[in-house]
């Protein structure tokens, strides 16, 4: 018989979100077999358009492992029966809108996030591109260079590379086994012809699905689904055969040796499908394992034995096998003790380890899970679409929430003993290079755009308020001004470190405390870093204000910087380094900026330097805390489901109990680069990445916004540098153009994914752009709709609790209103082709450019 308490437990969550699972969703089919799916959400004045085409990769037949379904994305952006290839992405930016695509095993989808009051451009350019695409010959030599690409991209990022290690040999038959991508040597004998059959016989109304989320009439947007999505014809849809996968009967083994500094480990379990009836539990059973700081096996391989700087464990299930996963990741010479005291600890599990809590804080999880969902409009139609592509069931989430409440302990511990076995698993890892040897030596051996209310406090500390009761979600976000500006020389990542044990331990709560006490009541509780700023992040259901306002004066007044913990986190934040300089981009960008800054505090940024970061210790901490933690430089916003009148006072009060004193200051000025001029770092990968880094203004510089549009004109697929470099030229996968934005001064980049063969010519055609914009070449068209763009991302930004409470406590540290976005637009709308020449002129000179191409260097 179930607790009496439990039971009150779980229909309290399951109560909170009971009104959003009774939601209208309107559900219908066309004569011609096409699926509609609607759900009208009034909040914004924004839709989501998605197509979801029922095909991907394990849908490719005799093609299987050439990666079709994703050459065929590629393509449908490419020309159409009415449109040439430009006109569809300047028609969706002109609008406002976002559009973009994606494949996976099993479908391809297609979304426009889009002003709903342009939703008919969406509807109409999705409609033409997934039926009337000619697939134009010259458009598919080009992009076969440009997905070519990409695959170097997946050969260089080592997390993808355990992935897919890992998926081919978990599967022996089914077509999860092949790359979504395709083969290099397979897709590249891909022709034409191979593309329209399967473009002809997949892409049928009778195969896709139409969702659409947002502000709409129901009626008007059943006539449009008719309108534009009626006329196609149904047709035969051949079917196509899937191997099922045996079930595993021994354990299997790979490891890999990279140029990488840190081992990444992946575990692997076969199974149960999505409709298995364990499969809830299966779930359940991965949240308590290793999700979050206080999951079973972060505080015992992470917190306890210390033999790993990261644990995480999912079950991923897309249809009638699945695997159960466990990531790791580790020093190397901890990776064989870690992968056994990880087998020992799921041995030793019993019924008692799986409380009543823990099971309660994995439904609440779901629970935030669903609520999250819904914050945009975009991912309320992601959630349709699975529900109606790959479950099956529009009714999905309410039924799944049901189930997941009727699992106990001992069924927890059931599955556990019945999959996680040895004959089930799969073990990967990824080491570096140096570590082969000696493995071969041990082995011969409501709208919710409505203003934050700002209060000032006497003491000069700021809160801001704002309620939104759209949903039941409450976000708190603290902002002090910080970052390398502020910290003394040698101690740069100071800030991210700070910022890090902040969440950590208290006088009240442990590490683990804390972060179990958040879980369970199915919260996050983060922290944040940057070049300006450093704060919390703290997001809860109404209902546990009172856990949150205990959490963050906690945080705030009474960190206990264990130095345990700190030890901890500095190994991780080490690890964290290493990972980034096994990045080919992110290692460029790191040495762009030093060979940019110089001896400047920018040089680093907020996370420091393998060098910086080892010998700080916990009273560096301390004392930079002292440095930041006053009054006048700490703002507070709250934005969410609340009573501004009964929270207002609680919050004060906490306020008002800061020390007295002002923000930090910084007399550092950047003057000039400080090795401008042409550098090369050989680094072992497939790619060349291309860098060119100019001085850039800062948030608070009157070009700033010269510089917002600047970015946008460089950046995207309708640019006319992506244009050039990737579509006409097939020199890149990407290429586009960044910030490193401080307050008074930064730096404005551009950087390109290309080859050892392909940089040079993608450095002139860099130059040539920089050249074009500065002699007046941007087009009044081009102009409006990056104009456009710019604004609708803005709106789209502003569509939760957390990103709101973030722009707002962020514009009041940096010293602007907090309600600063109301102007944005017009500051936008002001910028001319003359103020972009303009500068272009003063920023982009040559004897201030400092050029950098890592990787594949000759």
């Amino acid at each position: 018989m179930p607790d009496p308490l439990e039971s009150r437990s779980l229909e309290t969550s399951q109560s909170l979100i009971a009104p959003l699972l009774k939601e209208p969703v309107e559900r219908f089919v066309l004569d011609n077999g096409l699926t509609v799916v609607l759900k009208p959400e009034r909040a914004n004045a924004i839709c989501s358009v998605q197509v979801w085409v029922k095909t991907g990769s394990i849908h490719e037949g005799d093609l299987m492992g050439a990666g079709l379904s994703h050459y065929l994305e590629h393509m449908l952006f490419k020309g159409t029966e009415n449109r040439k290839g430009r006109e569809i992405s300047e028609s969706v930016q002109a609008a406002g809108g976002y559009v973009n695509a994606y494949t996976t095993f099993d479908r391809t989808v297609y979304y426009i996030d889009i002003p709903s009051e342009n939703v008919d451009v969406a509807l109409d350019v999705l409609s033409d591109a997934v039926f009337r695409s000619t697939l134009p010959v010259e458009e598919v030599e080009k992009e076969r260079d440009v997905i070519l690409r990409e695959i170097d991209m997946g050969e260089d990022d080592p997390d993808h590379k355990l992935s897919r290690a890992l998926f081919e040999t978990s599967f022996r038959e089914h077509p999860y086994r092949y790359p979504v991508i395709g083969y290099k040597e397979v897709f590249s004998r891909v022709k034409r012809e191979d593309l329209l059959a399967y473009y002809k016989t997949r892409y049928t109304p009778n195969n896709v699905a139409l969702i659409v989320s947002g502000d709409f009439d129901l009626a008007e947007m059943k006539a449009k689904a008719e309108q534009f999505f009626g006329p196609f014809e149904r047709k035969a849809l051949p079917g196509v055969p899937i191997p099922q996968e045996p079930t595993q009967l021994a354990a299997r083994e790979i490891h890999l040796y990279e140029d990488v500094q840190i081992t990444r480990v992946g575990i692997g379990y076969q199974a149960p499908g999505l409709t298995h009836p364990d499969t809830p539990a299966m779930d359940t059973l991965s949240l308590i394992l290793g999700s979050g700081n206080s999951s079973l096996l972060s505080m015992h391989l992470r917190e306890d034995l210390k033999l790993v700087h990261a644990v995480d464990a999912s079950n991923w299930t897309p249809g009638t096998v699945g695997v159960f996963y466990i990531a790791l990741v580790c020093d190397p010479d901890r990776r064989d003790r870690a992968i056994a005291a990880l087998h020992d600890y799921l041995d030793r599990l019993t019924v008692e380890d799986f409380t009543d809590e823990r099971v309660e804080k994995a439904v609440r999880q779901l629970l935030v899970s669903e609520v999250n969902a819904r914050k945009t409009v975009s991912g309320q139609a992601s959630r349709l679409g699975s529900a109606e592509v790959v479950v099956g069931d529009i009714g999905y989430a309410g039924n799944y929430l049901r189930r997941i409440s009727e699992v106990t302990a001992t069924e927890l511990i059931r599955v556990l003993k019945e999959w996680l076995r040895e004959d089930r698993l799969t073990t990967i890892t990824l080491n570096p290079k140096e570590a082969e040897s000696k493995d071969l030596e041990s082995v011969e051996i409501e709208r919710s755009e409505n203003d934050f209310s700002e209060y000032r406090q006497e003491n000069g500390s700021v809160l801001l308020l704002r309620e939104n009761h759209r949903l039941p979600n409450l976000h708190f976000r603290v902002v002090m001004t910080a970052g390398s500006l502020f910290e003394d020389p040698g101690k740069q990542g100071v800030t991210s470190l700070l910022a890090t044990l902040l969440t950590k331990d208290t006088e009240k709560r442990s590490s683990i405390e804390v972060a179990a006490a958040i879980e369970n009541a199915g919260g996050s509780f983060y922290e944040f870093s940057g070049n300006n700023s450093l704060g919390l992040g703290l997001e809860v259901l109404p209902s546990d204000l009172g856990l949150a306002l205990d959490v963050l004066e906690q945080a705030l007044f009474f960190p206990a910087f264990n130095e345990e913990t700190f030890e901890l986190e500095k190994s991780a934040h080490i690890a964290a380094i290493k990972e980034d300089l096994d990045d080919i981009v992110t290692a460029g960008r790191r040495i762009l900026r030093d060979r940019f800054f110089g001896e400047h505090p920018f040089r680093l940024g907020g996370s420091g330097s393998l060098e910086t970061v080892e010998p700080l210790g916990v009273d560096d901490l301390k004392a930079f805390r002292a440095k930041l933690f006053t009054a006048g430089n700490v703002s507070v916003a709250v934005s969410g489901q609340f009573d501004a009148a009964a929270l207002k006072p609680r919050v004060e009060a906490l306020l008002a109990k800061l020390p007295k004193g002002g923000k930090p200051t910084s007399d550092i000025v950047f003057k000039k680069p400080f090795a401008p001029g042409e550098h090369r770092r050989e680094m072992d990968r497939q790619q060349a990445v291309v860098f060119h880094g100019y001085p850039g203004p800062g948030l608070l510089g009157e070009d700033f916004y010269v510089s917002e549009v600047a970015d946008e004109i460089f950046s995207g697929m309708s640019s006319n540098l992506f244009e050039r470099v990737r579509e006409e030229l097939s020199l890149a996968y990407f290429v586009r153009s960044g910030r490193m934005i401080g307050l008074d001064a930064g730096m404005f980049y551009f950087y390109a994914g290309t080859s050892n063969e392909g940089y040079p010519r993608v450095i002139e055609e860099l130059i040539k752009e920089v050249d074009r914009i500065a002699n007046c070449g941007v087009a009044d068209e081009e102009l409006a709709r990056c104009k456009t763009r710019l604004k609708a991302s803005r709106r789209m930004s502003l569509q939760t609790n957390a990103s709101c409470a973030s722009q707002a406590a962020m514009n009041v540290a940096y010293g602007l209103p907090a309600n600063d976005w109301r102007t944005y637009d017009g500051r936008i709308d002001k910028v001319t082709v003359e103020e972009l020449a303009d500068f272009a002129k003063k920023y982009f000179k040559t004897e201030s450019r400092v050029e950098l191409v890592i990787g594949a260097v000759n």
